[in-house]
């Protein structure tokens, strides 16, 4: 199978479950406009972290990466009234970017974007949160699950994207940063105790990846 098949069941389910949404139409548009990598989840990933912070009832979301803001979004627009979202983004253009868009969505109220290194800004975040959403440097990644611990309490939910690299996750040898991190992660998450997890492989519009859900437990 191909990625142009891949990508046309993916408009395919997007178009049929998915409704065009002018905010996020947007903050994609904006994105691209200024030049920001063309990395965001997809609206298919989007609507799951959506699905998972409205089913797990959360009203507290972390974010680790915030790029131009799409995810963020998805995420506040699922929390309801008092919610909070705090996004953590170490480039500066991004997080400019990503304040619009979220402004122009009207949940600059309830969004907190946090500019600098997340490996710097993790010690200042008061959690606790009900859902981690962790999407910035791979080779952090289990830093950032680890923190992620530290700030959720038993029935959060924690996400970390882009884990499966188009397959490479499996070589040991790889020598690559970013499959190295998802590798350490990846053995984390088995030998923790207080999380119960598994890991979903996804192809479409942006290739062949995943990401692993773990649900904190104790």
């Amino acid at each position: 199978m191909s990625e142009k098949l891949w990508s046309e069941v993916d408009d395919y389910f997007a178009e049929t479950l998915i409704p065009s949404d002018p905010a996020l139409d947007a903050a994609l548009a904006n994105s691209e406009a200024a030049g920001l990598p063309s990395i965001a989840v997809t609206p298919h990933q989007g609507k799951l972290l959506n699905l998972l912070a409205r089913m797990s009832g959360a009203k507290s979301v972390l974010e680790v990466g915030t790029l131009g803001g799409y995810s963020t979004i998805w995420l506040a627009r699922a929390l309801g009234e008092g919610g909070r979202v705090v996004t953590l983004e170490a480039d500066p253009k991004h997080a400019e970017v990503a304040r619009a868009n979220i402004d122009a969505a009207g949940l600059g109220k309830i969004v907190d974007v946090r500019l600098g290194r997340a490996i710097d800004t993790l010690p200042s975040v008061e959690g606790p949160f009900d859902l981690v959403f962790i999407d910035a440097d791979k080779p952090s990644n289990a830093a950032y699950f680890e923190w992620a611990l530290r700030l959720t309490k038993p029935g959060a939910v924690i996400v970390v994207d882009n884990v499966v690299r188009a397959g490479r996750v499996i070589d040991a040898d790889s020598g690559d940063a970013a499959v190295e991190g998802s590798r350490r992660v990846t053995e984390l998450v088995a030998a923790e105790p207080r999380v119960d997890a598994t890991a979903l492989q996804t192809v479409g519009a942006k290739g062949y990846d995943g990401f692993i859900v773990a649900l904190v437990t104790s």
